[in-house]
């Protein structure tokens, strides 16, 4: 008898663990969505889908990504957002185009990827400033703003991606619009969708709960097309 009654408090204890769990879980489903849709929300109605129509801004936010699939061959988020990132400039769209991405190792270099690859597009090394620092979405935005000096910017990527860069570059007080390209297709894209909602989420904490500061600052930077004249008075024609 005293071995049932163990058994079936056994028994009520999972029950009770197994519904708490749920109820966590749920809790936590619900948190992300409502953020995800805040997000949504606040960042609604500047995210243009065709290049031709996108916002006139004097420089070009171009997110890292790699250049290559783990499995082989291109990858068709790297590539959109480089013919992207030259229409954009050969159109006027855009002065100058500011390059960020990942550089932590000596065998990969997201910045010099992008540049060769817009050269290989015809885009003059001039019109083009490479951030070795642009670690994350949040890094590059951040360090747009606080590095760089830029004010308004437009920020070329996938749809899917513009949301959160929008909704952080508006928390740092960078006016920003967003240029939507291509997302091509690549295996196991719904991890990426799901890592992306979740990443939304903590988008937030990072910007109003736990204060997150860029990997690296560093001193200011100033951009080719912010340096004053040279060789001319204020106000010389």
């Amino acid at each position: 008898m005293p071995r049932e009654k163990s058994r079936r408090g056994l028994r009520r204890w999972g029950r009770r663990l197994f519904k708490w769990c749920l109820v966590g879980v749920v809790s936590v489903l619900a948190v992300v969505v409502a953020l995800n849709l805040w997000v949504f929300a606040k960042t609604a109605g500047r995210i243009q889908h065709d290049t031709l129509l996108c916002a006139t801004e004097p420089v070009g936010l171009v997110f890292g990504t790699a250049e290559g699939l783990r499995g082989g061959g291109h990858n068709p988020y790297f590539t959109a957002r480089m013919e992207a990132a030259a229409q954009l400039l050969r159109l006027g769209h855009v002065r100058h185009l500011l390059l960020s991405g990942d550089n932590r190792t000596r065998y990969y270099n997201e910045p010099i990827a992008m540049w060769r690859a817009l050269r290989a597009r015809n885009v003059a090394s001039d019109d083009m400033t490479l951030d070795y620092a642009g670690f994350s979405t949040f890094d590059s935005v951040v360090r747009a703003r606080r590095i760089f000096g830029v004010e308004h910017v437009l920020l070329v990527s996938q749809a899917w991606h513009l949301p959160r860069a929008l909704f952080i570059a508006d928390a740092v007080g960078l006016k920003a619009q967003g240029c939507a390209v291509p997302g091509g297709k690549v295996s196991g894209e719904w991890q990426l969708w799901l890592r992306e909602w979740l990443a939304r989420a903590a988008a937030v904490g990072d910007l109003y709960l736990w204060g997150r500061d860029p990997y690296f600052l560093g001193p200011p930077e100033t951009l080719p097309i912010f340096e004053p004249l040279k060789g001319k008075a204020a106000g010389e024609e």
